[in-house]
């Protein structure tokens, strides 16, 4: 994945923030609609390369690889 900083940034945020909840889940301390944890990864990962279609940035670097 060829992301710009501002999206890279914000792609490593939600998955630590992912991370987290499910360590939350784990610990019994939250339970988020029993998501799996692939069903979260293919949706942060379908989410991901959705926005980077519109992001200038992301389609600039995406071009000089």
């Amino acid at each position: 994945m060829h992301m710009c900083g501002k999206c890279g940034k914000l792609f490593a945020f939600l998955i630590v923030l992912a991370g987290v909840l499910f360590l939350l889940q784990d610990l019994a301390v939250w339970s988020f609609w029993n998501l799996s944890w692939y069903t979260v990864v293919f949706i942060l990962f379908g989410l991901a390369h959705f926005c980077m279609g519109y992001c200038p940035e992301c389609c600039e670097t995406k071009k000089k690889k």
